[in-house]
């Protein structure tokens, strides 16, 4: 074998959220050159591998185009061949029904090192997430995984299926379902047997159903349960151990169009109140070359030093790091952010603000610094390039201003006109800034008017507001905390 030649990982990586990936799975992904992805992978998982790397989608999914097996294993024996590190990200476990086995094979007959990282299987987290364990002392001491397709040979596999002790557990199947119910009914099973259909994980439509099983797939159809979703027949099935209490935001969807970093920290807030965050449009930044003489804020004038948020803050630090700079030399400067979020980014550095508006928007932040700067003491914007003009326009008028952009916003690689349905069956479509917004427009056309708009602030509703048919929520605090309490407020009053 080349020295040249790489490696594969093909790496379970979990059902539902990014953080049900193990960590031996997380630290690969970090390493890899390339990511080879199927369907409903949480895109926290893809915005984890290093940038650099690729990223290709081969995902199979019923009723759509997809690639064939042969194709995704040639591509992996091709991407390793060239002697890169490939992550094989599969849902769930890679040889429950993952094809897994396939994959190993072509890689063992090809000459290329892989390694096997297991994952959670959807055949025991769809259920328990729902709460419904597949075993249960007294009620099931053991289950059984069949695919919708095992389960479609004839009366012999339902005649073996209906006389097995403990749960059943069915996967792929929402489109047999009527069929298995009879089949397991006319070899015997009870009708009155507890069973239930649960989509959950990241699929588009999360729904628990149960019933007994002779009624199953009526009120599956009733409820509108959607694919992907796992089918359990037993004993079992009529627990629910989730708690009691629901989380206010339980099962609520909200499609998030921002950078990496502010869909990191959206997803910290609302999923421990039971939201599902998803990424859309992932806006990546870009650092701009930057001629400022960075000495300047060290000579001991008194300066300001504004910054609007906390991407700002990282790269000025980065910056300051760069020229070699001890924040020491800044004593004489005063630092000025336009809301708590940006200001707790400046902490993060050991620098306190002094200025903070209480209403955290532009025009506050103008009006704020206008009031505490004195006329001739120089005042520097380190932003995006997308910055609204008002604030410079504003100081400018007042005291000697400089607009110092460190950073832009590019639109997302890649087609995401895929996700469109997903997004129109949304509770909630959160942008985080004006160019999210115009991206947005320019990949799909238009807003939709299923979910119910959310802006990070006044600047972003403006952009927003005449291409959608009701006004858009506005946070109060530019951050991630601000939108979480939007959503919280707007769901309290519209439950």
């Amino acid at each position: 074998m080349s020295q040249s030649t790489g490696c594969v990982y093909l790496i379970g990586a979990g059902c539902g959220q990014a953080d049900l990936i193990t960590l031996r799975g997380l630290e690969l992904l970090r390493q890899c050159d390339a990511v080879v992805y199927d369907d409903l992978i949480a895109d926290e998982l893809l915005q984890a591998a290093p940038p650099q790397a690729r990223r290709i989608y081969m995902g199979k999914r019923l009723g759509r185009h997809s690639a064939p097996q042969e194709e995704i294993s040639q591509t992996l024996v091709e991407l390793a061949g060239h002697g890169l590190r490939v992550a094989r990200l599969k849902g769930g476990d890679p040889f429950v029904f993952g094809r897994g086995g396939e994959e190993a094979l072509a890689l063992q007959a090809a000459g290329i090192p892989f390694q096997v990282v297991p994952g959670i299987s959807s055949s025991i987290a769809i259920p328990a997430l729902a709460g419904i364990p597949v075993t249960h002392r007294g009620l099931s001491r053991g289950f059984h995984v069949v695919t919708a397709h095992t389960a479609q040979g004839g009366r012999d596999d339902f005649d073996r299926l209906a006389k097995l002790e403990g749960t059943l557990v069915f996967l792929m199947g929402l489109s047999h379902l009527r069929g298995i119910a009879q089949g397991l009914i006319a070899a015997g099973k009870s009708p009155q047997t507890p069973a239930a259909v649960v989509s959950g994980g990241c699929a588009p439509h999360p729904a628990t159903v149960r019933a007994p099983l002779g009624q199953l797939a009526a009120a599956a159809e009733q409820a509108g349960v959607q694919p992907p979703a796992v089918i359990v027949v037993g004993e079992t099935a009529a627990l629910d151990l989730t708690s009691a209490a629901k989380r206010p935001l339980e099962g609520i969807q909200a499609a998030v169009v921002g950078t990496p970093v502010l869909q990191q920290r959206l997803h910290q807030v609302l999923t421990p109140l039971g939201a599902r965050p998803f990424a859309v449009l992932t806006s990546q930044l870009e650092e701009l070359p930057c001629s400022f003489d960075w000495n300047t804020l060290c000579d001991g004038t008194p300066r300001w030093v504004v910054l609007t948020s906390q991407n700002g803050v990282d790269c000025f630090f980065r910056r300051l790091n760069e020229q070699h700079i001890d924040l020491r030399r800044l004593h004489a400067c005063r630092f000025a952010a336009i809301g708590k979020a940006t200001a707790a980014s400046l902490a993060d550095h050991g620098i306190q603000a002094d200025l903070c508006p209480p209403v955290h928007t532009t025009h506050a932040l103008a009006q704020a610094l206008v009031e505490a700067v004195p006329q001739g003491e120089p005042v520097y914007l380190f932003r995006s390039a997308l910055g609204s003009p008002e604030l410079y326009h504003r100081l400018a008028e007042h005291t000697y201003t400089e607009d110092i952009p460190l950073y832009t916003l590019r639109a997302p690689d890649g087609d995401c006109t895929s996700l469109f349905s997903q997004i129109q069956q949304s509770d909630y479509l959160v942008f985080s800034s004006a160019s999210g917004v115009s991206f947005f427009l320019d990949t799909f056309g238009s807003i939709p008017e299923g979910p119910v708009c959310v802006c990070i602030g006044p600047v972003t509703a403006q952009a927003l507001a005449s291409h959608c048919k009701t006004p858009p929520l506005t946070a109060q605090d530019i951050s991630a905390s601000g939108i979480r309490d939007t959503i919280l407020a707007h769901r309290t009053v519209h439950k």
